[in-house]
């Protein structure tokens, strides 16, 4: 892998002498208190100010002012005019644009492009308070303020759209964001190396449109320079006879590489499409080569090159042996460099040594912040995954390889909580995008480097990949430890086909770390949805349970799995969602909340959901066909299948189970899902609510409701049909009443009052 200049290394710019400011100041006032007369940079930012290292702004602000930067923060302006963006005056290097911690299109938008009526990141939980497409909106307003100052465009929201995308609101393939944003360069995925890198230069005086060498930028250029080989990579050819051909899936030098197509998978077809490219020299500088993909114009209207660029962008993401990109736009191309080295422990340790606050700016005086309030008492102890799941956006920002914080940085970053207003001694969290990825890795450096597989655990653990948990157990033993301490949770979504290789950790876990509920996410129970989302099967979830269950037993502790499943995920079938209903009635869980497939921009799934190809595998024109759920209709019926225990979803489940020839699943025996008649709805719900106990609710200590736990019982050893026939009995005894109330006598049933209530 390339040798990274240490983000400790540059010289301070001369502001050091300010020294540290109590929080990035968001006004001329305090300003004028740190004794500024400007900011070197300014970030405007989508998100409320929180300075605390699990958001964006801060990361990034309180970085650059190690480096000896003023940073200032402009925080949700206004952005129907300019004026907003002028507060803290013009910036002396460049202005900093984010949308956010989140896209700010899924922020404000539910998976079926309904207007959400809250905002976890703005104070008092307010919707509204930042545009659509925030960032494309913050640069042009930027450029308004101050036309010839720089403006570089970073956080998930741009990276995600870095080039040629699926946008799921508009239904249609949306150019890269730096064409539209009028922004002059892109930072993608985890930007410290290239933030610095990109401040330093512009403050010795180099001009942005000469910073092209730094990775993890795009930028927009006329065409590829001089002393680059390019490979074509814009079409699919047919079959037919070819010389010598790279393919740019599998690199030439990649020999020991674990490739896809290297793997146990089926051998290739001779007459199959393969995209070729002839070669005039057949020794290439992988650092001076490039792979143009499909134009922006030919991805926007064939659906199967968009797949083929989905493709061939994500097995460009390994550090160690990626090459750049371009894509053409009109007459203009945007390039897209290597993405960046991941930072080393001692980065990550100088990073989080930084002197956050840890609350949000007094700006907001004392109004509730949601995100933060649920990870105020967590702690990041890491970065990236290496799970590849296609519907999830963490390696396509964070990548693949996993960053560590040392024991050290992480246990003094608890302790200095426990000086912070409110902390009880429970720390929330010790994780990241997993919470059992810490210090994983490759056993091999060199296959690493090599390495083009999208997942580590996929369709299997790879056998040259790490799973030792020893140091994540002597992390949590070493917390636990510590003074003012009295309880560590995990929050962070658990790798349960990882952690069965540990049994030790999964009991110390179970014994010491769980408070009554641990969330995992197997997201369905059939292979080809799982396999679309390159998750493990069921049967690892079962293995996990059973120990689950063995260690909490053992620890006296009645403890009990919370699992995720997924509705109308590409790949999955009508019969798919009938099957996990019986799962689920079967292991007695019921949905309180249901999670669609949200199709998020660069996911191999969202180019499954648009392409309806599988970008998986090698796509051509006559290549696997992906059965998609796309009309609202069908939507609805995934998701009821996965909320069968509710009434407002049975006439729809009838409807369906008789199409799927499964007439038989409907009654009221306990192997059936749904009843043959429909309950009086409104005493039913209202009965149902008196008996139940949301799990995941602040009364059942953990956040977010996600099962429902009825009469005491755990969520998976209730006979539920046993529960539907004494509640719908009492419903209809209780709407008797009240009918015999209001009018003297009770009206039979199927007299005005609807269809008998079975018994």
């Amino acid at each position: 892998m390339h040798v990274a200049k240490p983000l400790f290394d540059y010289p301070k710019y001369w502001a050091e002498c300010f020294g540290p400011a109590p929080f990035l100041p968001m006004s001329r006032k305090e300003m004028d208190q740190l004794g500024w007369d400007s900011c070197d940079v300014i970030i405007v930012t989508g998100d409320a100010y929180v300075d605390h290292p699990s958001f964006g702004m801060a990361i990034i602000g309180r970085l650059l002012e190690a480096q000896g930067f003023r940073v200032g923060i402009i925080s949700q302006p206004d952005w129907q005019s300019k004026d907003d963006f002028m507060k803290l005056g013009e910036p002396n290097l460049f202005f900093g644009i984010a949308a956010g911690n989140m896209d700010s299109m899924i922020n404000r938008y539910t998976a079926d492009r309904k207007v959400r009526s809250d905002d976890a990141y703005t104070a008092g939980g307010l919707a509204g308070k930042r545009p659509d497409r925030a960032s494309l909106v913050y640069s042009q307003r930027c450029k308004e303020a101050y036309k010839h100052v720089p403006v570089v465009l970073g956080g998930i929201e741009a990276s995600l759209r870095r080039i040629g995308h699926y946008d799921y609101w508009s239904d249609k393939v949306r150019r890269s964001i730096l064409m539209d944003a009028t922004a002059d360069i892109l930072l993608y995925g985890n930007a410290e190396r290239a933030i610095v890198e990109v401040a330093q230069r512009l403050a010795r005086g180099d001009a942005i449109g000469e910073i092209t060498d730094v990775r993890g930028t795009a930028f927009i250029r006329k065409d590829t320079p001089e002393g680059w080989f390019e490979i074509d990579s814009t079409r699919i050819d047919r079959p037919g006879k070819v010389d010598q051909i790279i393919n740019p899936y599998v690199s030439t030098q990649d020999l020991q590489a674990c490739a896809i197509e290297k793997g146990k998978g089926p051998a290739e077809d001779p007459n199959e499409a393969k995209v070729v490219q002839l070669l005039p020299n057949p020794k290439i500088e992988r650092d001076r080569t490039v792979i143009r993909l499909p134009s922006f114009e030919k991805v926007r209207n064939d659906a199967a090159l968009y797949a083929h660029a989905n493709r061939v962008l994500h097995l460009e993401t390994n550090p160690g042996n990626a090459r750049a990109l371009v894509q053409r736009h009109g007459d203009q191309d945007i390039w897209l460099n290597p993405p960046p080295i991941p930072l080393t422990t001692e980065e990550m340790d100088y990073v989080f040594a930084s002197p956050f606050a840890r609350v949000p700016h007094p700006d907001y005086g004392g109004a509730k912040i949601p995100a933060y309030e649920m990870i105020r008492f967590s702690v990041n102890i890491m970065r990236g995954c290496f799970g590849g799941c296609t519907f999830c956006s963490i390696t396509e920002h964070e990548g693949r390889i996993i960053q560590n914080r040392s024991h050290e940085s992480i246990l003094n970053e608890i302790e200095a909580m426990r000086g912070m207003p409110g902390f009880t001694g429970v720390v929330s969290d010790l994780g990241g995008p997993t919470a059992n990825m810490y210090r994983l890795a490759c056993k091999s450096h060199d296959i690493e480097k090599h390495c083009r597989k999208p997942s580590c655990v996929f369709p299997g653990i790879c056998e040259n990949l790490d799973t030792d948990h020893s140091s994540l157990i002597e992390l949590y033993r070493k917390a636990r430890a510590l003074p003012g301490v009295k309880k560590i949770l995990i929050a962070s979504g658990l790798r349960y086909d990882l952690a069965v290789e540990s049994p030790e950790y999964v009991k110390e876990l179970v014994t010491h770390h769980v408070g009554g509920y641990l969330k995992i996410a197997p997201e369905h129970t059939e292979k080809g949805p799982l396999d679309k989302m390159m998750k493990p099967g069921i049967g690892n979830y079962d293995r996990f349970k059973r120990m689950f269950e063995k260690y909490s037993k053992e620890a006296g502790k009645e403890q009990y799995l919370i699992p995720y499943f997924i509705a109308a995920h590409p790949g999955t079938t009508d019969e798919d969602m009938m099957n996990l209903a019986l799962w689920l009635k079967a292991n007695g869980f019921r949905a309180d909340q249901v999670q669609a497939f949200y199709p998020s921009p660069m996911a191999s799934a969202t180019a499954m959901y648009h392409t309806g190809k599988n970008p998986l595998r090698k796509v051509t024109y006559k290549s696997e066909e992906v059965t998609i759920v796309k009309s609202e209709e069908q939507r609805r019926l995934h998701k009821a299948f996965l909320r069968y225990h509710d009434p407002k979803g049975w006439p729809m489940l009838r409807e369906a189970l008789l199409r799927l020839g499964r007439g038989d699943l409907i009654g009221s025996g306990k192997h059936q899902l749904i009843p043959a008649h429909q309950p009086a709805v409104d005493g039913y719900h209202s009965a149902r609510r008196k008996n139940s106990t949301p799990v995941g609710s602040k009364k059942a200590g953990q956040g977010g409701k996600i099962l429902t736990q009825h009469n005491g019982l755990p969520p998976r050893s209730h006979d539920g049909n046993a529960w539907d026939k004494r509640e719908q009995a009492k419903a209809a005894a209780e709407a008797r009443r009240k009918a015999a109330a209001g009018a003297g006598k009770a009206k039979p049933a199927g007299k005005g009052r609807g269809k008998p209530v079975p018994r």
